[in-house]
């Protein structure tokens, strides 16, 4: 049974975790819509299976500002910096402010998507006190699995029974994040997409919220393997302060 104690998750983050996002990092759930996602470039899809753990690694000063690069600067600058190494997530960079900035991989996508084994993916995110506590933690378990060689089903099998053991802590009020990079990659066909800010609540209906409904400026996903539903918010201007030139206040 995977141990993953809430009140200790940056420990685990390197110590215990031989990981593999998530999710992202999800865990980022990293989802893009469907009108937007590259859901196969081939019956099997274009990814069938982990590349090799070198490919989804990065130098450590590179991924630390790519992992900034997620909020704006008066956000970043004090946040805490995670960076990806073979055994999982350590900390690179203390931080002072509550946020925890790091770039998810592939696996944090949905267990169905197509990419996720895609090892181009990097999704810089910027996670606030409540989801770096209650998100978070989703994604270093799911690292974990990956880099200990679990399969998808095994990774699947083995979340639902830290869920049920209360392993993996629920979604806390306010739990939100920024994606606001220009240098992300979230899939091969949408590239960095665009600039957005995530909610995450407990699973539900996105419709409930009125996400994905004609004429909302938001769309939302439910994820059954992390148990949250995730809401993204598209918005004006790059962390970088720079504008969206597809940036029309809807989807």
């Amino acid at each position: 049974m995977i141990e993953l104690k809430t009140s200790k998750w940056r420990s685990l983050a390197h110590t215990e975790v031989p990981a593999v996002m998530a999710a992202a990092m999800v865990a980022l759930i990293i989802v893009i819509p469907a009108n937007e996602v590259l859901r196969a470039q081939t019956a099997g899809g274009a990814y069938p299976k982990m590349a090799a753990i070198d490919e989804y690694l990065m130098d450590a000063d590179a991924e630390a500002a790519l992992a900034r690069s997620a909020a704006p600067e008066s956000v970043s600058k004090d946040a805490e910096v995670l960076v990806l190494d073979r055994t999982g997530y350590r900390t690179a960079i203390q931080g002072h402010n509550g946020f925890v900035c790091a770039v998810q991989r592939s696996w944090t996508a949905g267990v169905d998507d197509p990419e996720f084994w895609n090892p181009k993916l990097r999704a810089p995110t910027c996670f606030n006190a409540a989801a770096a506590r209650s998100f978070l933690p989703r994604v270093i378990m799911r690292t974990r699995l990956v880099l200990a060689g679990k399969s998808i089903e095994q990774l699947c099998a083995e979340m639902k029974a830290a869920f049920d053991a209360n392993q993996i802590p629920p979604i806390e009020q306010g739990a939100m994040a920024y994606m606001l990079s220009k240098q992300g990659y979230l899939n091969d066909r949408a590239g960095h997409w665009r600039p957005h800010v995530m909610v995450y609540v407990p699973e539900r209906e996105p419709a409930w919220w009125g996400a994905n409904l004609p004429g909302s400026p938001v769309f939302g996903t439910a994820d059954k393997t992390d148990r949250v539903t995730t809401f993204f918010i598209p918005v004006a201007r790059w962390s970088d302060g720079s504008a969206d030139p597809d940036h029309n206040g809807s989807h």
